[in-house]
Parts: structure tokens; C-alpha cells; sequence
């Protein structure tokens, strides 16, 4: 069994302890030294572990507070799933506005990595929707943040990383659908600069887009893939999927390599689809939640997700150049995500969602090889003016951090002093007094 305190990536291996709370009214748990605050563990590095402290484990704040059926507007505590939240809104005709690639995010989760989805050109990130939240302080104090209360600890709590103490419940503004469908059209396209084409001719027709994309494909073909647009549809059809299943254990080996990488995506990129489907919106927005635990196939030294957004003006070409990369080294990802954000920057003063384009893609750890083809990519995404995704990293240098978000040292004005996480010490320890 895999270590429950974990990240989504099983690296790196940091062994954990924790205290957990069970009700929104509990005092700041009174433990020696530093402090996290954790929800259901699906960041992907060590932004959600601690390296010498003990996490706060948040998901039995997990209750639903109060619904205005009018409005939208719910409250809720901050352990509650997103999967919950649609459970109960969907039926009632409401969604969230924000769907990330996995439902089983908490909502504290999801406001502290300020998540983004298939839908940034229309909505934005996660901190666009919330109204309120409640923030406890390790010295004890109970502060309700709002944009216009507060402001300085509302913007640093949205994608702060749970620096600034334990969320406890929050307010969002869910949007209205007429049901659980959507009308999806999925287009094979032939290379990157048809994807540009594509999500410029669909962002203003279509709620999602988004692309998967074959990163081991070179020449005329590189960045070829398989791009995917969809609407809320007005009337149901299919059933709903059925209950996920669970990869039983973790091979000694991952089977996921260049070789069964390079078949896969050849595979994948060919398979026959049609071109319109009506799919329930499990299927659609959340297919890998499909398959509990996923994360075991990359074997016991786990993987590392880079995922990164560079600014419009420089896309096109730090994105050949990122792929290019990736083909040269022989090692790529089946999972390779690409998507134009809109226009919209984050609330939060790290948000990672921004104007640009971001590609997200999974490694299994070969070792140093797979660190200096991560370091390859974030010179590429330095010089082009983007940053790298925290919630998604476990090993960017401290430069390539600060640059792409300029306004950390704010957040480290805000940081609780008790609140500390193996990923925030890395980045900035050479700054600190305590380091």
C-alpha cells in the first residue's frame, strides 16, 4: 500500500506524519515545529509534503454548509471533493465553473493551487469563483477573506500553496447547466501549428478545449495530436460511467517507457473516433478518474509531471522547441495536454494560469537523465518568459521559480510562521533567515 501521505507523483519520498481534523470549529492543531495544511494529496510533487513537520489533514472538514438554489452560491467546508460538490449541484442544475483534470481535489485544494481547466478562456481559474473563504492562523485567529475584505490575504491564500494557514470553509459561485452531457467534437490534427489554428477557431464557439498530442512525433509532424471541443448539452442520452476501477499494486518495473511509449501514441493518434459524441461529463472532464491509482504505473520510483505556460508572443516557437526536446531525449509522456489559456491572469499573487499556452506531460524518474531533461525544458520556458506549475513540480531550480512568479516574496510576507512545505523551503531557502 502506497504511503496514504504520498504526493500524486511518489516523488520525492518524504515520510510524513499528521494530525488530522474531523470539524471546521477545531482550534489550530497545537503540534511542535512547522506545519502544512493538506487536502487529498493530488499535487504532484512536494508542495503538499512537509520535509521535517507535521501536515494538517483537512479532509474530514468534508460537509456541505449551505445552498442558495437561486443564486448558486455554496458554502462549504474545505475538505469537500469537487466529486461531491458535482454530486449534489449537478442534479439541481449547477456545475462548477472550474473543473481541473481530477475531481478528487478538495476545495481548499483547489484554492491553494488556484486550478485551472478545459474552460480558462471562458472562466478563468478556480479563484475567479470564490466569494469568501474562512482562514484559521496558527496564532488562532478565525479571518473571513473576501475581495474586498481582507484583500491582501485573500490574494495570497488563492494558489498560495496553504502557506498562509488552514482554509476552513468557502463560498463559491457555481454556474447554471441543463444537465450532465456534453456535446463533444474531437479533431485529429496534423501538427502544432494546426492546434494554434484550431484553439483560435474555437475559443469563441466552444466551453472546453483542449488537446492531446503525440510528444514523441519529429519533422512535419511534431506536435501532431488530437484536439477535443465541447459545450454543456441541453438534453441527457448515455449513462453515466460506471464505478472506477483500482490498479491493485505497483509493478517492480514501469512498463512505461520509450518503447511502449512510442507504440502508444502511435496507436492513440490513429485510433479510429467520431468525429461528434454526446458524453456525460465523468467521461469527458475526468477519464483518468476512471482508474483508481493510477499513478502505480509508473512503477516504485514514481514520476514527475512538468507542466508549464509561456506567453503568446513566444508559444509557437517554445513549444517546438520543448517538444523537440522531448523527441531528441527518446522519453515522452501519454499523457501530453495542451491548451491556450484566455486572457484572464489568476487572483492569487503566485497563480500559474496566465495568458499563453501550457503543455503538461508525465516522466516516469529515469534518474539524473529525467532531471536534465526537466532543467533542459524550464531554460526553454525561462527564456520564453512563462513559469512552471508548483502544484505540479518536484524539482525546478529556485531561479527558474522566481521568475516565473515575481510576486512570491508578497507570499512569503503573508506565510503563517508556522506554516511550512518541503517545496517552499526549496525554492527559497537561500532567502530566508533560517535557512
Amino acid at each position: 500500500m502506497a504511503d496514504p501521505y504520498a504526493s500524486w507523483g511518489l516523488y520525492p519520498k518524504l515520510p510524513q506524519r499528521a494530525v488530522a481534523l474531523s470539524w471546521r470549529d477545531q482550534a489550530f492543531p497545537a503540534v511542535a515545529g512547522e506545519v502544512l495544511p493538506r487536502g487529498n494529496g493530488r499535487s504532484y510533487g512536494d508542495s503538499c509534503l512537509t520535509d521535517n513537520g507535521t501536515l494538517i489533514d483537512a479532509c474530514g472538514l468534508d460537509r456541505l454548509i449551505a445552498f442558495d438554489p437561486a443564486s448558486g452560491r455554496l458554502t462549504c467546508e474545505a475538505g469537500v471533493l469537487l466529486r461531491d460538490i458535482l454530486a449534489f449541484a449537478v442534479p439541481r442544475g449547477w456545475f462548477v465553473p472550474v473543473a481541473p483534470g481530477t475531481q478528487l481535489v478538495t476545495v481548499g485544494g483547489a484554492i491553494a493551487n488556484d486550478v485551472h481547466g478545459k474552460n480558462h478562456h471562458r472562466r478563468g481559474a478556480f479563484g475567479h469563483h470564490l466569494l469568501s473563504f474562512e482562514l484559521l492562523r496558527s496564532d488562532g485567529r478565525r479571518i473571513r477573506c473576501t475581495p474586498d475584505g481582507e484583500t491582501e490575504l485573500f490574494q495570497a491564500t488563492i494558489g498560495g500553496l496553504g502557506l498562509t494557514g488552514l482554509i476552513v470553509s468557502a463560498e463559491l459561485q457555481l454556474m447554471p447547466v441543463k444537465g450532465a452531457f456534453f456535446d463533444v467534437e474531437t479533431i485529429r490534427f496534423d501538427d502544432l501549428g494546426s492546434f494554434f489554428a484550431l484553439s483560435a477557431d474555437s475559443d469563441g464557439t466552444h466551453e472546453y478545449t483542449v488537446a492531446w498530442i503525440d510528444c514523441l512525433a519529429r519533422g512535419g509532424a511534431l506536435g501532431r495530436g488530437i484536439f477535443t471541443r465541447a459545450n454543456h448539452a441541453s438534453s441527457g442520452g448515455c449513462r453515466a460511467p460506471g464505478a472506477p476501477r483500482r490498479i491493485p499494486l505497483t509493478p517492480p518495473i514501469s512498463p512505461i517507457n520509450g518503447l511502449t511509449l512510442r507504440a502508444f501514441n502511435e496507436l492513440y493518434y490513429r485510433l479510429p473516433r467520431p468525429r461528434r459524441s454526446l458524453q456525460h461529463f465523468q467521461s469527458f472532464l475526468y477519464p483518468l478518474d476512471s482508474l483508481l491509482d493510477w499513478n502505480r504505473l509508473y512503477g516504485p520510483r514514481g514520476f514527475l509531471q512538468h507542466q508549464c505556460v509561456v506567453p503568446p508572443a513566444s508559444a509557437p516557437h517554445a513549444m517546438r522547441a520543448i517538444l523537440g526536446a522531448i523527441a531528441e531525449a527518446g522519453t515522452g509522456s501519454m499523457l501530453a495536454v495542451l491548451k491556450v489559456f484566455g486572457s484572464a491572469p489568476g487572483r492569487g499573487l503566485v497563480s500559474f494560469a496566465r495568458p499563453g499556452t501550457t503543455l503538461a506531460l508525465d516522466f516516469p524518474f529515469g534518474g539524473a537523465s529525467t532531471l536534465a531533461l526537466l532543467d533542459r525544458l524550464d531554460r526553454i520556458v525561462m527564456e520564453a518568459g512563462g513559469a512552471v506549475y508548483p502544484a505540479k513540480d518536484a524539482r525546478m531550480s529556485s531561479e527558474a521559480f522566481r521568475r516565473g512568479f515575481p510576486d512570491w516574496q508578497k507570499l512569503e510576507a503573508m506565510r503563517d510562521p508556522k506554516v511550512m512545505s518541503a517545496f517552499w523551503r526549496r525554492v527559497t531557502a537561500d532567502t530566508r533567515k533560517d535557512s
